[in-house]
């Protein structure tokens, strides 16, 4: 994490330098959703901030939107949702995909489970293709809603969600959702009762992630969890 947030700051600003603020604006709002992925919420919330600063690009700003609600920023995330869906009422990418996303990663954070599944049913005609050229976040509906499954206590229909991930690697390429849909699945096999194999996925999980920064709270929370299977 440490090296991709040096990496960010050197490609937003060689992107500025040569006048490309949409550019500078997508690498930001992605190290966004990376640092709120990892569990790092007061980051996540200042990298959207940057990239909105420089940008209102509906890419970014949906990026944002989702890095502000996966952080908690419910009042913010709802703010850019609202303006999107106001300025794209035609536009499929943000009708069926980005803003189902945005709303149901604010449900999770919230504890209504159900209520993101189902937000999330809309998108799923659409959630296997590429949202944005410039903008890598595919696949997130299916994520999110492998995480909603696993707040509902569905462990085999988490599995399922997470294996969409791991099933299309040309999608999600190196988007940090194909290491962390090893881990949904770990959590999803130990609430089915499966530990052999959720020994499995964590130990995949933890073997992407052998170099990662050790103070990343996500990994913390995994090893954690990972200490208590039987």
């Amino acid at each position: 994490f440490s090296n991709a947030r040096e990496l960010t700051r050197r490609a937003a600003e060689s992107a500025q330098k040569a006048d490309n603020k949409q550019s500078a604006a997508i690498y930001e709002a992605d190290a966004a959703i990376r640092e709120a992925l990892g569990g790092n919420a007061a980051l996540a919330k200042q990298q959207a901030k940057l990239a909105l600063a420089l940008s209102n690009g509906k890419d970014v700003e949906a990026m944002a939107a989702i890095a502000m609600a996966m952080a908690g920023d419910s009042a913010h995330a709802k703010f850019l949702s609202d303006d999107l869906a106001k300025r794209f009422p035609q536009d499929t990418i943000v009708q069926l995909n980005y803003l189902p996303t945005i709303r149901a990663a604010g449900q999770v954070v919230a504890r209504d489970a159900d209520a993101a599944i189902q937000t999330l049913a809309p998108a799923a005609p659409y959630e296997l293709g590429t949202a944005a050229l410039d903008a890598g976040i595919s696949l997130y509906p299916v994520y999110v809603r492998g995480d909603a499954y696993l707040a509902a206590r569905q462990g085999p229909a988490a599995v399922g969600e997470f294996q969409k991930i791991i099933d299309h690697p040309g999608v999600v390429q190196n988007e940090l959702i194909g290491a962390l849909a090893r881990l949904g699945q770990g959590r999803a096999y130990a609430l089915s009762g499966d530990t052999t194999r959720a020994h499995a996925a964590y130990q995949d999980f933890f073997t992407l992630w052998k170099h990662s920064d050790a103070d990343v709270p996500l990994l913390q929370q995994a090893k954690t969890e990972y200490g208590r299977l039987q």
